[in-house]
């Protein structure tokens, strides 16, 4: 349902998605091989597919929203943009469940999407099986430091005005979760990094109004359906006084974790077997270690 009302909501460029999905396909300008067949998945559909003319080489692109308004509004913008020299389908659904044979794309990319999936190793693991040997899987999504501010603000008022606490913001994984996620998903040569991007907003409630937008707003099945007014007043006066900036504006922390990996394939570097090494630790630290 949020997905669908973020696909009328949404704005045509968003700065925000606009910068993940950049950095994100930046990375495939560092792979020599080209990618003749991708899969999107959810999130910033919209940013990715404006920005991934260029990219990769890919010739076929497959893009799939669990929300049929995401799929449409998507479909809109393809038949309105200069992108129509990349063969595109669009796809309704689930990422836990991908409607695509197994070793048929070269590409799966995710971005700001795979942090709503209930069964997030689950989701991954259904990429690598979608992936030709020597596939590349690329996603970022959102770190537990995201929206810190919010958090805190919330929680002290609720505290405040209600006595007690419920979960307000979606769980997100931490970066320490990351690099664990890949491999157990089966993917070699994993690599995870961090961004941390700060937005200014006039106050909380415009905050708000950019995270409905988004469709990032909070989802749990088991929160309280309303957030009374007075608490939601609260939240936005003590976010006013704890965070402001001296220009009045109040900012938000987004913390993107983007993650790489590959499906296994001959042709990649391994690790020596273990006890192949030819040279001791303490041999290197007896000759090197004293020159610090």
């Amino acid at each position: 349902m949020q997905r669908d009302r973020a696909a009328w909501l949404m704005p045509q460029t968003d700065p925000l998605l606009h910068t993940v999905a950049h950095n994100l396909l930046d990375r495939l300008q560092d792979c020599k091989k080209t990618f003749p067949s991708a899969l999107c998945l959810g999130g910033s559909l919209q940013a990715v597919t404006r920005s991934i003319r260029g990219h990769g080489g890919i010739e076929k692109l497959i893009v799939m929203d669990a929300s049929h308004d995401m799929v449409q509004r998507c479909k809109n913008d393809y038949h309105a943009s200069n992108n129509e020299n990349i063969e595109t389908t669009f796809v309704v659904g689930d990422e836990e469940f991908l409607p695509i044979k197994e070793s048929s794309v070269d590409l799966v990319i995710s971005c700001l999407g795979l942090h709503w999936t209930n069964d997030l190793p689950g989701a991954m693991i259904q990429s690598m099986l979608a992936l030709k040997p020597d596939g590349l899987f690329l996603a970022a999504i959102l770190g537990g430091e995201t929206l810190k501010e919010l958090r805190i603000a919330c929680t002290i008022a609720q505290m405040e005005r209600e006595g007690g606490i419920s979960p307000r913001i979606s769980p997100l994984a931490q970066v320490r979760d990351a690099g664990n996620l890949l491999t157990r998903a089966g993917f070699n040569l994993p690599g995870v990094d961090v961004d941390e991007y700060t937005v200014k907003y006039p106050s909380a409630l415009e905050l708000i109004e950019h995270l409905r937008a988004m469709g990032e707003t909070n989802a749990l099945s088991q929160m309280n359906a309303m957030l009374k007014r007075d608490t939601a007043l609260a939240t936005a006066a003590i976010y006013d006084s704890m965070f402001a900036s001296e220009d009045g504006t109040v900012p938000a922390t987004f913390q993107v974790i983007y993650m790489t990996g590959w499906k296994e394939h001959s042709s990649q570097q391994k690790p020596k077997r273990r006890g192949s090494a030819t040279v001791s630790f303490k041999d290197i630290q007896k000759q090197f270690g004293n020159q610090s």
